[in-house]
């Protein structure tokens, strides 16, 4: 495919047809700035931008914005919650288009409001989807394109090869990302030529040196084969893609008894995850850089078996693309 038929690099005014996934704890300033500078696309993700990195929302993307004069992108994590999560999401999308910002991911929930504002702003919005079902009820809010998330990727994993949610995925007539077990350059070529028109990657640049996770996170990657990455329920509700480590075994996969009793109630499961979600953020937050064996609760994708060592962002790009 070439540049000038790419909507997404259209959408974007990404160079190469590459995202650095939004991540929570993993997407620092540094990370997302040196991704758009290589001519990929950064991603902000705002908890982590916050809540793990420490800067209010706007002075955050003003650091960026002064770390690289290229595009980034947003992130809005919009699953039904609290309302005054919602406004605050509606408080950060708000300021991310007063920046300028232009492209934005959403994820876990219905972005109709989302794509009502930034569509208002001339934007774009791509909605993570793990299957065709999600995809048909993106599409009745109007977004620009598609995440499609498969099972190798990291963080939420999906349940499809990526092949076969492409299938399921192109008769809807919009860009799809391939989300999930890429890292090198041949695995990039295979989604490209498969007829995705970019592809979204996280844990290869988690083993980078502008990421801030710990070395112990890093070279968990690096050591790591695919068959170290397990789906564990007991972060959020839902399957996470994580690497199994003494803590991952001890605690189990599983939610217990009475979180599943919760999470099956109609009218408590959104509540029993949104306590998971806090429990969670508070874990992952400080096994980002903590070095101890004691707090390695580290997200990864199956892409882990394409790594060995930690290189710069710029070189990550150049060698999957170049």
């Amino acid at each position: 495919m070439s540049d000038t038929n790419n909507l997404f690099l259209q959408h974007s005014g990404a160079s190469v047809p590459l995202i650095c996934g939004p991540m929570y704890p993993c997407s620092n300033p540094e990370l997302v700035a040196a991704a758009s500078s290589a001519g990929a696309l950064g991603v902000i993700q705002p908890v982590s931008l916050t809540y793990v990195h420490g800067y209010e929302f706007s002075d955050g993307i003003d650091y960026i914005q002064q770390l690289t004069d290229r595009p980034v992108a947003m992130n809005l994590l919009i699953e039904k919650s609290s309302r005054h999560y919602r406004e605050k999401m509606q408080q950060y999308l708000d300021i991310a288009l007063n920046k300028g910002i232009r492209f934005f991911i959403t994820s876990l929930g219905k972005p109709d409001w989302v794509t009502e504002k930034v569509h208002e702003c001339n934007g774009f919005v791509y909605h993570d989807v793990t299957s065709a079902q999600w995809a048909e009820k993106a599409i009745t809010c109007h977004v620009d394109g598609l995440i499609a998330v498969n099972n190798r990727a990291g963080g939420h994993a999906g349940t499809l090869s990526y092949q076969q949610l492409f299938d399921d995925l192109k008769s809807f007539d919009l860009p799809v990302v391939c989300a999930g077990g890429i890292a090198d350059k041949t695995s990039y070529i295979e989604a490209m030529e498969y007829g995705y028109q970019a592809v979204q990657m996280g844990t290869r640049f988690i083993a980078s040196l502008e990421c801030s996770a710990s070395d112990s996170y890093k070279q968990a990657i690096i050591n790591a084969d695919e068959s170290d990455i397990v789906l564990s329920e007991r972060i959020t509700g839902v399957p996470v893609s994580v690497i199994n480590t003494p803590q991952v075994q001890r605690r189990g996969l599983k939610p217990n008894y009475i979180e599943a009793l919760m999470l099956k109630h109609s009218k408590l499961k959104h509540f029993m995850r949104t306590i998971l979600a806090l429990k969670s953020l508070y874990q992952l937050k400080h096994s980002l850089k903590d070095e101890s064996i004691n707090n390695d609760y580290w997200q990864a994708g199956k892409s882990v078996k394409s790594i060995d060592g930690v290189l710069s962002v710029k070189d990550i790009v150049e060698h999957i693309t170049g």
